[in-house]
């Protein structure tokens, strides 16, 4: 599937559905905050490990195609792996994002940046240039592991990663999902309590009976 209509079709859905789709999704750890105008990224990641260092991330901009997502593996160090300057670089080079397991700094200039910028500390203190990184290499980002070309979808619940395989039966599922709760979120705008749009009291009675039963939306 392309990034457009990866993007196109994304706009109709969010995180917590994918999420509801498939409970074994890997999602990036709260730590991973947004710290950008931009929130919504959706584009294969394209991978950096650096310890200490950023070089690696300005090779990655510098690299990395249009829609592409930056995804570092900075060790969780609390140092600044980017900056306005790498925000502004991945913006002229139509980039999808920026996430980074580690420090970002100027955020007087990144929290006004439409381009979708997460990170797990803001801090003035950047790290050094003397060692290469490694790039389009799995990493793990956030608590999860990350390959080169794995889909990145975030908004404001959190981020998610895709294997890009996958992506069109989740994407199947996740819409089905949106579905059904818009048709209970209609009953209860028209005065209809939750159990009229999903089966409590069913489910009450199997889990009281030890029975197998699953929390489902009513049509």
């Amino acid at each position: 599937m392309l990034v457009d209509q990866l993007v196109a079709k994304f706009h109709a859905l969010d995180t917590t559905a994918l999420c509801d789709a498939d409970k074994s999704i890997r999602v990036m750890d709260s730590g991973i905050r947004p710290r950008s105008a931009g929130v919504r990224i959706v584009g294969p990641a394209f991978t950096v490990q650096c310890r200490g260092d950023f070089f690696g991330v300005l090779r990655a901009i510098e690299s990395a195609a249009p829609g592409d997502v930056i995804v570092v593996d900075g060790g969780g160090s609390e140092i600044a792996f980017a900056g306005e300057i790498f925000a502004r670089g991945a913006v002229i080079r139509e980039l999808g994002g920026i996430i980074v397991d580690g420090g970002y700094r100027d955020i007087g200039y990144v929290r006004g940046c439409e381009l979708p910028i997460y990170s797990r500390f803001v801090t003035p203190m950047a790290g050094s240039t003397s060692q290469l990184g490694a790039l389009q290499v799995p990493v793990t980002c956030g608590g999860v592991p990350i390959s080169p070309g794995d889909l990145v979808l975030a908004d404001e619940e959190g981020i998610v990663v895709v294997d890009p395989d996958r992506i069109e039966s989740l994407f199947e599922a996740a819409t089905a999902i949106k579905a059904a709760e818009a048709r209970v979120i209609a009953k209860l705008d028209a005065g209809a309590t939750l159990s009229d749009g999903i089966n409590v009291a069913a489910h009450t009675a199997a889990l009281q009976n030890g029975e197998h039963s699953a929390l489902q939306f009513l049509a």
